[in-house]
């Protein structure tokens, strides 16, 4: 099975799309999503310099469009492709599924960079990535700094993220075995410092008409395999605020039987994770036009139509940080909507509940535990995906 994946924001470099153009229809099609996104974003993937397109408000749409541009010329994809992206990127996935059209899915994103970007400015944020150490003593670390975990990207890869002063403390008291390294973004994605973003972009979703998928898309909010356009539109408002667990995507991509990824322009990050923890999956970066060739042969060899995608559980992440109380009428079958963990934080309870039809499978914390947004609460069997 092929697994198609787009990019997330810090994926862009200068000029990287101008061996794109030569190819016919690629100018009309970026001056199209150009016109959706309000920028020229012709000039942002060629002439404008790194230090301009870094400024989230155009890296954004950017990222997105590089992505559908690049998927444009994959030819004979089968049904039975899958579809995942990292957090921005999650937008082109969704358009590719079929769950957005591209000019909506440009359209959202350019409103989701602006607002992210106003939203940067006050409190100052970023990000800081943190590799190994003790996956605990990390948590613990972040936490005691007062940030955030924004990405949990792979075994050992953690992203934090909180306002410029407690980057610092993390700083000043990392935890043991890890290595910190800041990254070139300017502010605290993925946090509840970006409520305001959040707010923007559900706004500009209620002009939006959400389709179910045509094809598998794959959340970022906890692995899943979304069939309702509704709900996934509802996952990409809710992503700008929580945790990208792209560890759970590839989990996903994994159990499902993917044996081949194609990562969009602008690639690389995405394909250098795969090939890490998926070392059975052929990864194949779509960098410029000349890696086509090696991209049909994939589709050739691991596009296999398969009838059903899915898999049999599904699991329930904690939506914040706070402390959680298990529902006890969670013996029985489980019906779509069913409240099966509440969590409760200092300002309000939340329910979780399940997406699907099923049972419970396993819980994987206890009643009264901590817990941390994105943290994994049940696991619950699921429907298969048709």
């Amino acid at each position: 099975m092929l697994a198609i994946l787009a990019p997330g924001q810090g994926a862009q470099r200068e000029g990287f799309l101008s061996p794109w153009l030569s190819l016919a229809g690629v100018s009309e099609q970026l001056a199209e999503l150009s016109d959706a996104a309000g920028i020229d974003l012709i000039a942002a993937g060629t002439t404008m310099s790194d230090a301009e397109i870094t400024d989230t408000a155009i890296a954004q749409p950017l990222i997105v469009a590089a992505s559908l541009m690049s998927a444009g010329q994959l030819q004979n994809l089968p049904r039975a492709t899958v579809f995942a992206g990292h957090s921005v990127g999650e937008f082109a996935a969704s358009a590719l599924a079929g769950v957005l059209t591209p000019r909506d899915a440009v359209s959202l994103v350019a409103t989701r960079g602006t607002a992210m970007a106003q939203a940067s400015a006050s409190p100052l944020g970023g990000m800081t990535a943190i590799l190994g150490g003790d996956a605990g003593e990390v948590a613990a670390a972040i936490e005691a700094a007062g940030a955030y975990v924004a990405n949990h990207n792979a075994k050992g890869q953690v992203v934090a993220a909180g306002t410029a002063e407690s980057l610092e403390r993390l700083a000043a008291a990392p935890p043991a075995g890890a290595r910190l390294r800041p990254l070139a973004v300017a502010g605290a994605f993925h946090t509840d410092l970006m409520a305001p973003a959040r707010a923007a972009i559900a706004t500009a979703a209620r002009n939006v008409t959400a389709s179910d998928p045509v094809a598998g898309v794959v959340s970022n909010a906890d692995g899943a395999l979304v069939s309702s356009g509704t709900e996934m539109l509802d996952r990409l408002v809710a992503q700008v605020c929580a945790p990208v667990r792209w560890d759970l995507c590839m989990q996903t991509l994994g159990s499902i039987g993917v044996t081949a990824t194609i990562e969009l322009a602008p690639a690389g990050t995405l394909t250098a994770l795969i090939r890490r923890e998926l070392p059975d999956v052929t990864a194949l970066a779509l960098r410029t036009p000349e890696d086509l060739e090696g991209a049909a042969a994939l589709i050739d060899e691991h596009g296999a139509e398969l009838t059903d995608i899915g898999l049999p559980w599904q699991l329930l992440v904690a939506p914040a940080r706070g402390t959680v109380s298990l529902v006890d009428a969670t013996d029985g079958p489980l019906a779509a909507g069913d409240v099966v963990v509440r969590v409760t934080t200092h300002t309000e309870d939340l329910e979780v509940r399940a997406e699907r039809a099923g049972h419970l499978v396993e819980w994987l914390v206890q009643d009264g535990d901590p817990v941390n947004a994105g943290q994994p609460l049940a696991r619950v069997s699921a429907e298969v995906f048709a």
